[in-house]
């Protein structure tokens, strides 16, 4: 009865398109000379009419055996027995795919009408997780799911604003003073730099953007690109990133909402502080690391230039670059499981960034520390990673934060602040 309903309900929408059609050609024949004689209007009313024929079927027949074909039907019963298979195709558990539906069901569910049933919740989500972890076209999975491209389209946008409004402020706020204080701490346990907020690191993206969008995306290795600035802790989570498109190569920094922030004090940082076992020695900033891309700041810490430096910047360098690594390899588990960054991003520069932020919401919303050594691996052994950008700011650093940088070095260089291994790394 189900089916011969909808068939019902399809049949006479056709009925009823096809007699606005008819009504409509007749309407023309009796317009008037003078509106006739007005090509502009003749033409508009002539495209009018063809769009009218060209929607003539609701859904296409191919998409009609979704439930019978689609990718969704057949395989979500099979991966629900496989674990491993089910991580591999859709980039995280079946138990995480539950609980990131229960989180963003209600802002992605669709209305029901009387000529078509709406995707549900779940196969839209599913759309967005294997487009997100294949890099797959919107062609090739509305072929495989059996939906219209500008269905798969809207499932992805959907779906990552979704992700966005309900994740955004559990999964990566702006953290407390306190819990400044926690990662600071957790990154001088882990990494053995004390007094650091997190490694900061930028990448570029490939996308293809329209025609008529303009420059602000293209740059002069003649790539169109946006930019993802990102803050790590020590436990490869993105606390805080920054999307944007090109504003010149030391303008990606001080025009980031990191910078600005550091640069203002109005991300809650904590104050000075003395360096472990220093009781009574001086305060330090609270600082974050970076590569030798970035500037030297009071509160942001990089390498010694040169080549032949002394035993003690050398241990410096080793130190900070230790800690670096941490965004590095955060940026190897994002690209190794949202496989998307692999290529170019065929979507519309705002689509792009609000793709990257729900992209970085899931890697830390399905982050678990015995699995990044899974995810990197995986990664190199692909061969996929993003571009790095060799310089975003410049390095006309004052003499505070020459200063700091100068008693980290001589901090590291301490009995108490010395690794056994650091001599032999330099």
């Amino acid at each position: 009865m189900g089916e011969l309903k909808k068939s019902s309900n399809f049949s006479n929408a056709t009925i009823i398109s096809e007699l606005f059609k008819n009504l409509f050609e007749i309407y023309i024949l009796f317009l008037p000379e003078h509106i006739l004689a007005d090509k502009k209007k003749t033409a508009a009313l002539l495209l009018y009419l063809k769009r009218r024929r060209r929607r003539m079927i609701w859904v296409n027949p191919q998409n009609q055996r979704r439930k019978q074909e689609g990718d969704y039907y057949i395989l979500m019963s099979q991966l629900h027995l496989d674990r491993d298979r089910h991580r591999a195709y859709f980039r995280m558990s079946a138990e995480q795919m539950e609980d990131l539906l229960c989180l963003i069901g209600p802002d992605i569910t669709k209305m029901s009408t009387n000529y078509r049933a709406p995707i549900e919740p779940k196969q839209r989500l599913a759309v967005t997780l294997r487009y997100l972890g294949s890099g797959e076209s919107f062609t090739s999975l509305a072929l495989s799911y059996r939906l219209g491209i500008s269905t798969v389209s809207a499932c992805v946008e959907d779906t990552c604003k979704a992700i966005i409004k309900r994740m955004l402020q559990c999964h990566m706020s702006l953290p407390s003073e306190d819990e400044w204080k926690a990662i600071s701490q957790n990154f001088g346990q882990k990494w053995n730099f004390p007094n650091c907020l997190g490694a900061i690191d930028v990448k570029r993206i490939h996308i293809k953007v329209p025609t008529h969008i303009g420059s602000q995306y293209f740059h002069y290795e003649k790539e169109t690109s946006v930019f993802l600035l990102a803050l790590v802790d020590a436990d490869y989570r993105f606390r805080m990133i920054n999307v944007s498109e090109f504003k010149g190569d030391e303008g990606l920094y001080a025009s980031s909402l990191i910078g600005k922030g550091l640069e203002n004090k109005s991300l809650n940082i904590p104050e000075d502080y003395v360096l472990p076992d220093q009781s009574y020695g001086d305060k330090l900033p609270f600082t974050i690391v970076g590569t030798a891309a970035f500037p030297l700041k009071t509160y942001l810490m990089r390498v010694y230039p040169g080549q032949s430096l002394s035993k003690e910047k050398r241990i410096f360098n080793y130190r900070l670059l230790r800690a670096t690594d941490v965004a590095e390899n955060a940026f190897g588990i994002l690209t190794s499981r949202w496989r998307i960054f692999y290529g170019r991003i065929k979507l519309h520069p705002k689509k792009v960034e609000q793709l990257i932020t729900a992209a970085c919401i899931l890697h830390n919303y399905v982050l678990n520390p015995s699995e990044c050594e899974g995810w990197l691996y995986e990664g190199e052994t692909t061969g996929g990673s993003l571009e790095s950008v060799h310089n975003v700011g410049s390095n006309r650093a004052n003499w505070n934060a020459v200063c700091i940088r100068k008693m980290f070095c001589q901090y590291f260089c301490s009995p108490e602040g010395s690794l056994p291994w650091q001599v032999k790394m330099v």
